[in-house]
């Protein structure tokens, strides 16, 4: 089928993060996908080669041209429209294609399957909203459907997005790749513990460090680019220390990574600190203890979806503890401020709970399946 899919950039680039990993995975399956954005600069790094039109089954479209009626009167019309986040779709494009479908009567042209893409949570609505339809009530697409489409860690959700060739990937990097990988990317391990970081600003950063640098275990901290290496210099700066590290602690500072690589790099490490939706996902498929800062919200309801992750993870009472206060969330969860030995994780606990978390999710139908699955149907 021919997908179109839509993606506007907030921030933090997570929105083309799950974007793309949505499209390059529809394209390995066979079918043919035209991504729609308003920023492509981290398609750069993320996917080197796509924006030059070098990666097979995806065209990159640039946002503007949804507007543009030279553009859309040559369009080859999609089987598939994909709203990503509740990005809105060009009224032009609509109309476009709307005036298409009327031209050449119901039998002839069908309108495309749309759907919206939601964000990804373990909180209870997301049963109640998957898949719900609703009609366009106004405009040239009046009397078509969208529907909510919400990626979730339950049955009766969208699941999670995971390409069918990912564990027998994951299956085949072995010790010798781990080691490959670490010397391509200049990583001078000597057998540390290895922690990758990919967070914004979290609160306890800094006892994290401090933690590592007196703990008994050597350990090497992976840092990611952005607002991440931010973070860690500044916190750096504060403490006096030097970007290597100190005490039990080194300090590795990553280059721009492609998605393939980012995955790679979970797979790696002993411990994982990620952000965000896609980071979370692949962290969980990793099967290595992480922890998660959640993006802050002024209104605190990410507090209420983290939690509802952990429920649904039924995470042990120290990963829970851990969990809350790295993200400053302890205090607003009810939970008393207990201490946290930043240098002596409990990862074989974690490890137990990560692994039986993941060992269910693997029962559940992919993302990427259940979507052509829905938009066959409905066809």
């Amino acid at each position: 089928m021919q997908w179109d899919i839509f993606c506007k950039v907030i921030d933090n680039f997570g929105d083309i993060g799950v974007c793309w990993r949505l499209c390059a995975d529809l394209a390995h399956r066979g079918h043919r996908v035209r991504l729609w954005v308003d920023d492509a600069s981290a398609l750069v790094w993320m996917a080197p080669g796509a924006v030059e039109g070098h990666w097979p089954g995806v065209q990159v479209c640039d946002w503007s041209e949804a507007h543009n009626p030279a553009v859309l009167r040559t369009l080859p019309p999609a089987d598939v429209w994909i709203e990503g986040f509740g990005c809105e779709i060009a009224p032009e494009f609509i109309a476009a294609r709307a005036m298409n479908t009327a031209s050449r009567g119901q039998y002839d042209s069908k309108p495309p399957v749309w759907i919206n893409l939601e964000y990804l949570s373990a909180e209870a609505y997301v049963e109640r909203c998957h898949a719900l339809p609703s009609p366009v009530m106004q405009g040239p697409a009046q009397g078509w459907t969208k529907h909510f489409y919400y990626p979730g860690f339950t049955a009766r959700t969208g699941g999670l997005l995971r390409e069918p060739d990912y564990l027998a990937q994951q299956a085949a990097f072995d010790a010798a790749a781990r080691q490959a990988w670490l010397a391509q990317h200049g990583i001078a391990w000597e057998g540390q513990r290895l922690v990758s970081l990919f967070c914004y600003e979290p609160p306890a950063l800094t006892d994290l460090l401090q933690g590592l640098i007196q703990g008994t275990a050597p350990t090497m901290v992976l840092v990611t680019p952005g607002r991440a290496q931010r973070a860690v210099g500044t916190a750096l700066t504060r403490m006096g220390l030097a970007s290597t590290g100190a005490g039990a602690l080194a300090l590795h500072w990553l280059q721009p990574m492609p998605q393939s690589e980012f995955d790679e790099l979970l797979w790696v490490c002993d411990l994982n600190l990620v952000r965000g939706e896609d980071s979370l996902v692949r962290a969980i498929w990793a099967g290595k203890p992480w922890l998660w800062h959640i993006y802050p919200q002024d209104d605190g309801a990410h507090a209420d979806k983290l939690n509802a992750l952990l429920d649904q993870m039924r995470a042990p009472a120290t990963l829970r503890t851990a969990q809350l206060i790295w993200n400053g969330l302890a205090e607003a969860s009810g939970l008393e401020q207990s201490p946290i030995d930043w240098g002596a994780l409990p990862l074989a606990d974690w490890s137990l709970a990560t692994h039986d978390w993941r060992q269910g999710l693997l029962q559940m139908e992919d993302l990427g399946s259940q979507l052509i699955r829905f938009v066959q149907k409905k066809r």
